[in-house]
């Protein structure tokens, strides 16, 4: 734990976390920006797993939109979340909301790559696989899950 904190001292002292703190539209700018990073992300994941959890034949044309959608979110969450973290690490690391938001983050990643591995096949034929709806449903739980610890860091 000493490492990770010395990190985020570390991180905290660099010339982006004193810019973050000192400037008075690089936090404000980069917190909208995360905000519009999430919408468009957890957006796009949703409509794919509300479809497969209605088993709605179109997967192919849901995963076609909202990749491109989802690709742009995530570059700005990448991009923000790195300003946010950097203007805070310190208190950040130590932050349950925040430690928890992480591993729902960790938890959807996983669970997206165990999607693409077990079902890699009907995804490219466009099918809506057997199986594939208790993933849809751990990817949204998952993902509402990482919005509202998101919300809540700030308050615990």
């Amino acid at each position: 734990m000493d490492l990770l904190f010395a990190l985020a001292a570390l991180v905290e002292g660099s010339a982006l976390g004193r810019l973050a703190r000192a400037s008075v539209w690089l936090y404000p700018a980069a917190n909208l920006v995360h905000v519009l990073g999430a919408a468009l992300l957890v957006g796009a994941i949703a409509t794919f797993d509300i479809a497969v959890l209605r088993r709605v034949p179109a997967a192919r044309a849901v995963v076609r939109a909202g990749m491109p959608v989802a690709a742009a979110g995530l570059v700005l969450l990448l991009a923000s979340g790195t300003v946010l973290f950097a203007a805070e690490a310190g208190p950040l690391v130590r932050n349950v909301a925040f430690l928890a938001k992480l591993g729902f983050i960790a938890l959807g990643i996983l669970n997206l790559a165990l999607f693409h591995l077990v079902f890699s096949g009907a995804l490219r034929r466009g099918d809506i696989p057997t199986g594939a709806r208790p993933y849809a449903a751990l990817s949204l739980a998952a993902w509402i899950a990482t919005l509202l610890l998101g919300r809540g860091i700030a308050y615990v």
